[in-house]
C-alpha cells in the first residue's frame, strides 16, 4: 500500500493590468517538504494572452516563468534564491507580490502519487 503524501500547491497567474486585478491561470507550483519535492509547470496560451489586450511582451513573460522553474529546481540560473532549501524556495515563489506574475495562496492536499496529482491539478486549473 502506497503511503499518503502531504503537499501544498499554488496556481501561477498572469495579471496583465495589476490595477484591474484581472488574471488567468498559467501555471502550477507544488511542494512536499517530507518528500523533498517541488515542481513548476506553466502553459502560456498565446491566444489568451492576446485577448487580454496587454502591453506586456509575451517573450518577457516566458522568461519570467522560466526563472520560476530555475528557482524551484534549485538551478544556478535562478540566482541566490535558488540556493535556498525547497521549503524556502516554495515560500519565496508563493509570496504575495504586486507584479504581473503572481500566485494564489497555497492550498494543502494529500496524495499517493505527487506527479499524478500535479498533472491532474494542472489539467483542471491551467489548461
Amino acid at each position: 500500500m502506497q503511503e499518503v503524501k502531504i503537499y501544498e500547491y499554488a496556481v501561477i497567474r498572469l495579471v496583465p493590468k495589476v490595477e484591474r486585478e484581472e488574471f488567468f491561470n498559467i501555471g502550477l507550483v507544488m511542494f512536499s517538504k517530507k518528500e523533498k519535492y517541488i515542481r513548476v509547470e506553466f502553459h502560456l496560451c498565446p491566444q489568451k494572452f492576446a485577448v487580454m489586450h496587454s502591453e506586456l511582451d509575451f517573450e518577457d513573460i516566458l522568461k519570467n516563468l522560466e526563472n520560476f522553474k530555475h528557482v524551484a529546481q534549485g538551478e544556478k540560473a535562478g540566482g541566490e534564491i535558488a540556493a535556498l532549501d525547497i521549503p524556502e524556495r516554495f515560500r519565496w515563489l508563493t509570496a504575495v507580490r504586486s507584479s504581473v506574475v503572481q500566485t494564489s495562496r497555497p492550498h494543502p492536499g494529500k496524495a499517493k502519487n505527487l506527479d499524478t496529482t500535479f498533472e491532474r491539478l494542472f489539467e483542471e486549473l491551467v489548461k
